[in-house]
């Protein structure tokens, strides 16, 4: 079981949570990190969250949400969830990662542990349909670049800080802070709480009770206002 102390640096996310911030279902996360059947066919999960609580409770950490990120991006793009699955697989063991996808690494490597995992199937048949894509000008660095521009990496190349506005909006996912709540960089409050109190007292009142910028509460409040689908976009 992961302590409240554990949980300082790792984050803490319900399923919903991940959805918010992500725009991936929570019914899709829970298949990948529980495993699940289709057609008589069990999946592992595609790997171990970070928290592991003692009800039985699903939570995810920062790593979890991170890599979540970039796996339904590659879906997202076309990539079939078998092929995102070997793929990981592969990764974890070239790069040591338990979540490789989202380590600075992959961004290097990743095109082609990609071309590597697809080139033959379990039953060592071929399997040419991400190459060809590839080939179409479907470049693997269109789809990673802006995945990993608003994250921060640590010395082992390890996502450290997620900006998921930018970093212009001085909005930061850090799980160093807040359990790895959205918060606003400069007074470090969550913009869940800087836009619940805004829309009572106004953003010039709740700048300066919680010593934040007038124009960093009117961010939270676009944040927290934002639908997840635009959120995560």
């Amino acid at each position: 079981m992961t302590t409240v102390a554990e949980l300082i640096g790792i984050g803490l996310y319900t399923p919903a949570e991940a959805q918010r911030l992500l725009g991936v279902p929570s019914s899709k996360i829970s298949r990948w990190l529980r495993g699940h059947r289709i057609r008589e066919r069990d999946y592992p999960p595609l790997w171990t969250p970070q928290v592991d609580t003692d009800d039985g409770r699903l939570c995810l950490g920062f790593r979890d949400l991170m890599e979540v990120r970039v796996a339904a991006e590659f879906i997202r793009s076309g990539i079939s969830p078998q092929r995102v699955r070997a793929a990981i697989i592969l990764a974890r063991e070239i790069i040591g990662q338990d979540r490789p996808l989202s380590t600075k690494r992959f961004r290097t490597d990743g095109r082609n542990i990609f071309l590597q995992v697809l080139e033959t199937d379990e039953k060592g048949e071929e399997r040419d349909g991400l190459i060809d894509l590839f080939r179409r000008q479907y470049a693997f660095r269109e789809i990673m670049a802006p995945l990993l521009k608003p994250i921060d990496f640590d010395d082992q190349g390890a996502p450290a800080l997620w900006w998921p506005r930018g970093r212009q909006a001085g909005i930061v996912v850090d799980p160093q802070r807040a359990f790895g709540q959205p918060i606003d960089n400069d007074s470090c409050v969550p913009t869940a709480v800087l836009a619940a109190a805004a829309r009572v007292e106004g953003a010039a009142a709740v700048a300066r009770l919680y010593g934040a910028r007038p124009s960093a509460v009117e961010a939270a409040v676009a944040f927290e206002d934002t639908p997840a689908t635009q959120l995560a976009a």
